[in-house]
C-alpha cells in the first residue's frame, strides 16, 4: 500500500486494508502480521476496483467514499480471498526467523555468483550482502520497486505459476538485478551501490520492460530449476 499514492491514503482504504489483514494474523498464528506484507494486498484491491468501476479511474482524484457500501464489501471480500490464497503458497516467508526468504537469497546470491561474476565480485568487494537489498524484494514481491501498473502485470505471471510461484520469484529478482549489472558496475563504493539498490529508476517502466524481465527469468528457470547442483558452488 504504497503511501505516496492518494488512493491509499484514504481513511476508508487504510480501514479496508487493516480488517484483511487483521483476519489474516488471526487466523495465520504461525506468521502474524509481518512488516510489508500490506503491499501484497494492493494489487488485488486495484484490480477489483477495477472491476467495480468497469472503467479507468484516476488513483489521485478517486474517493472511494462515494462508491455503493455493498461494492466496498465486495472488493474487501475479494481482496481477501485472493491475498490469502496468494500468501498459501508462500507462508514460509513469513514465519519467524522467515527461513523461507533467507534460502532464496542464498540462491539469489549463488545464481549472480555462477553467471554473472564480475557483478557478484563487485559487490562484495564493496562490502553489499545480498541480505541487504533483495530481502526487501523477496518479502515485498517487488511491490516497492516496481509501478503499480507493471507489478500488476508480473503478478499476473505469478499468479499463472500457481504452486511453482514460490521458486519462480527467485528467477525473477535475480533477472531483476542482472537487468541493472551495467549501472551497478559504474557505482565506486556502498553508499552508490546501496543508494542504487534500494531505488532502482523503474517509474517509466511499462509491459515490454515486464515482459523482458520474464522471459529472462524463466531462461534462467529452465537452467538452474531442478539441477541443485547449480546451487552448490562454493560460498564466499
Amino acid at each position: 500500500m504504497s503511501p505516496t499514492i492518494p488512493l491509499f491514503r484514504q481513511k476508508i482504504v487504510q480501514n479496508m486494508f487493516e480488517r484483511i489483514l487483521f483476519i489474516w494474523s488471526v487466523r495465520h498464528p504461525a506468521s502474524g502480521y509481518v512488516q510489508g506484507i500490506n503491499d501484497l494486498v494492493t494489487p488485488f484491491f486495484i484490480v477489483f476496483l477495477h472491476q467495480v468501476l468497469e472503467s479507468e479511474f484516476d488513483l489521485g482524484t478517486l474517493d472511494i467514499e462515494t462508491l455503493d457500501p455493498v461494492k466496498r464489501d465486495q472488493i474487501e471480500a475479494d481482496s481477501h480471498w485472493c491475498f490469502c490464497r496468494f500468501l498459501s503458497g508462500i507462508q514460509d516467508n513469513y514465519i519467524f526467523p522467515q527461513l523461507g526468504i533467507q534460502l532464496k537469497i542464498n540462491d539469489l546470491r549463488d545464481i549472480i555468483k555462477r553467471i554473472e561474476e564480475p557483478l557478484h565480485k563487485h559487490l562484495q568487494d564493496n562490502g553489499v550482502e545480498y541480505l541487504q537489498f533483495s530481502f526487501r524484494w523477496m518479502n515485498n514481491l517487488l511491490t516497492r520497486e516496481l509501478p503499480l501498473r507493471c507489478l500488476i502485470r508480473l503478478w499476473d505471471t505469478y499468479l499463472a505459476e500457481l504452486d511453482s510461484f514460490a521458486s519462480f520469484q527467485l528467477y525473477v529478482c535475480a533477472a531483476f538485478l542482472l537487468h541493472w549489472k551495467q549501472e551497478l558496475m559504474l557505482e565506486k563504493d556502498f553508499q552508490g551501490l546501496m543508494l542504487m539498490l534500494q531505488n532502482l529508476p523503474t517509474q517509466d517502466w511499462n509491459d515490454s520492460h515486464i515482459n523482458i524481465l520474464v522471459a529472462e527469468a524463466y531462461r534462467l528457470k529452465c537452467a538452474f530449476a531442478g539441477a541443485p547442483n547449480h546451487f552448490q558452488s562454493k560460498r564466499s
